[in-house]
């Protein structure tokens, strides 16, 4: 597990990390989100024992990332990009890090062909892509086969095919029991990914929510059309259902009086309520916030 318990750092008498409390748990991907200058990625830099916090501490299985005893067994981390050198090759890159995480060249030559990379393992980085060097980073995160991945922005510069990838490769870790805490700006992509949410702004976490609960989804909500509404609303609010007139996303009542939407049944219920009352339905659409919408509305502007 990760753990942050009231993180905080202070540069030049202003805090940017602002006592920040979440948790990261095996077996699942936790999003970490939240807009440049927010304090997200100061905050990994505290997890990874690269930022010392003016107070406060940052945990991985219940320590300190310094007092670890095989680090690079435990955590794999992804901080930023272009950290081989330009006049290596990928896998002398690969090798040399493996040395370090403890780990034999033939582990370096398989995490060529599993990110992707065993046909320019022999180019020199310095010729990579954005792409191409983000995935010889997370290879490198990976040689000691550790449990827990800390990974900023590690979609980076990948192509559509990359980041299905590497959606892929997180998923199998946190079903293996991995603990995967990844930060991202691709909203959109968060929602395929993450198990968890958490969001930081101005250097404090807003809201930690599993995904389902952040977004809404937890809490049916459904638009119904039918050909008596008047009926239908009856008998969704005395089956317990919240109902009110469905409107567009400018706030203003739809043209058609039909439209309803109700909150708290699912629209399989719904439609059985329907079809028990005697009226047909034109249109049972659930409806949920996607992540990009509720981030927004509740960090605010920029």
């Amino acid at each position: 597990m990760i753990e942050a318990r009231r993180l905080t750092r202070v540069y030049g008498g202003r805090p940017v990390v602002d006592t920040v409390t979440f948790t990261a748990e095996p077996g699942r991907v936790t999003g970490f989100l939240g807009l440049n200058g927010s304090g997200k990625t100061t905050t990994l830099r505290m997890l990874l024992g690269l930022v010392r916090p003016t107070s406060g501490v940052a945990l991985v299985d219940g320590r300190p990332y310094r007092e670890l005893v095989h680090p690079l067994r435990q955590v794999g981390a992804v901080v930023e990009q272009g950290a081989c050198h330009p006049g290596q090759t990928g896998r002398a890159h690969l090798r040399t890090q493996a040395i370090l995480a403890g780990a034999g060249q033939a582990r370096a030559d398989l995490l060529l062909e599993r990110v992707g990379l065993a046909e320019a393992a022999d180019r020199r980085a310095g010729g990579y892509s954005l792409g191409m060097r983000q995935r010889l980073s997370i290879a490198t995160a990976l040689l000691g086969d550790p449990p827990v991945l800390v990974l900023d922005e590690p979609g980076n510069g990948l192509d559509p095919a990359g980041i299905a990838w590497l959606r892929g490769l997180l998923r199998d870790h946190a079903r293996a029991g991995g603990t995967v805490l990844v930060s991202s700006h691709l909203l959109a992509e968060v929602a395929q990914l993450v198990d968890d949410v958490v969001v930081i702004a101005r250097g404090r976490v807003l809201r930690q929510a599993p995904l389902a609960r952040f977004t809404g989804a937890a809490t049916p909500r459904v638009r119904v059309r039918g050909r008596d509404p008047q009926r239908l609303w009856h008998v969704f609010t005395a089956a317990g259902a919240t109902v009110t007139a469905d409107v567009d996303r400018l706030g203003q009542a739809r043209a058609d009086d039909q439209a309803l939407e109700v909150v708290g049944l699912t629209a399989e219920y719904l439609g059985e309520l329907a079809f028990r009352a005697g009226v047909p339905v034109h249109e049972l659409t659930p409806l949920a916030r996607d992540v990009e919408q509720v981030f927004l509305d509740l960090v605010g502007p920029a």
